[in-house]
Order: C-alpha cells, then sequence, then structure tokens
C-alpha cells in the first residue's frame, strides 16, 4: 500500500473546502481542475484512479493544497458570496464520458449565470432533441459542479430537479444566482 506522500506524489492534489452548502472537494492536476463537487474523499479518490490520475485508495489520500486550487477556492468563495458570476480555472474534463463532456462544455454559453433551461431544451441546443433523459444523465455525472453549472438545467414542469449535491443544494445555487 502506497503512503500518503506517494499517493500525492502523482500529480493530483485533493482538497476539501467547508462552504454554505456542504463539503467541496476539489482536485487538480498540476495543469486543471479535475473534479469539483460533493462526493466523499472515497469516492472522488476511486475516480481518479480510474481515470488512471492517481493510485492512492481512499485512506491514504492526504489533503494537498496548490497555486491551482487556492485559486479555485477564492473563486468559488466570490461565487457563493454573489461576487463571481463565472470562472477562469484551466478545466479538465479526463473524469467525464464524451457526451458527458459535450453536454457540460456547452452550459455557460447555452444557460448563461441568473438563467435556466430545462433538460430537452438544452438537448435541443445539443442537437440532440430526443435526449432529455441521456443530458440529465450526463449532467448528474458533471464531474465539475458548480464551476460548470449543471445546476441551471430543471426539468420541464417547472421543479427543480435533481443534482449531485441534493435538490436543497441546487436551488440554494438557482435562488444565489437569480439574487434572492
Amino acid at each position: 500500500m502506497p503512503s500518503p506522500r506517494a499517493a500525492n506524489q502523482t500529480g493530483v492534489a485533493l482538497t476539501v473546502r467547508d462552504t454554505a452548502l456542504g463539503e467541496l472537494r476539489l482536485a487538480a492536476t498540476d495543469r486543471a481542475l479535475v473534479y469539483c463537487g460533493f462526493q466523499s474523499a472515497a469516492e472522488v479518490a476511486r475516480k481518479l484512479a480510474r481515470a488512471g490520475l492517481c493510485e492512492a485508495p481512499a485512506d491514504t489520500w492526504t489533503p494537498r493544497q496548490t497555486a491551482l486550487l487556492d485559486t479555485a477556492e477564492d473563486q468559488l468563495a466570490a461565487y457563493l458570496a454573489g461576487r463571481r458570476r463565472d470562472f477562469a480555472l484551466p478545466l479538465d474534463l479526463t473524469l467525464a464520458t464524451p457526451f458527458c463532456a459535450e453536454t457540460v462544455r456547452a452550459l455557460d454559453a447555452l444557460v448563461p449565470y441568473g438563467r435556466t433551461a430545462t433538460y430537452g431544451q438544452l438537448a435541443h441546443a445539443l442537437d440532440r432533441p430526443g435526449a432529455a433523459r441521456a443530458v440529465g444523465t450526463a449532467l448528474g455525472a458533471n464531474p465539475l459542479c458548480v464551476v460548470l453549472p449543471c445546476h441551471r438545467v430543471v426539468p420541464s414542469t417547472g421543479r427543480t430537479g435533481g443534482y449531485a449535491g441534493g435538490e436543497t443544494l441546487k436551488r440554494h445555487l438557482l435562488d444565489l444566482e437569480r439574487g434572492a
């Protein structure tokens, strides 16, 4: 079993930020943010290991801070305080399937800050008009929650819909962006 120090020598750093939304985990390579979300450290470590970004099992992973993670944390804090509307971070979608990556890359352009779109509208904008459920599945697997704003996509019923961090968290983000 590798030591925590050896685990961190893979070039992936992991940190946890306590926010009003709960514990937000961030992971980055030396070049880009690869994960921003609410899953447990163990699940994040498993995803990183499956993608070949680390070898460490969850019980040997130790948090490590880098300049990129500092920048990401600063931008997330400003966003959550209502002082920032977008993110200027290098992103890596290695943890996403090709369809998930295509879907989440389109979010900022298709669903601007403070607005929402339905899963069907997003599917149509992606030239996949019958793929609303597939879009929902792709958004549910978004490895860069908040930064790539999947919370802005809602069901056509007018309800909040699902979110990796939970429905209450999604409502909080939508209210934040609406200035509520």
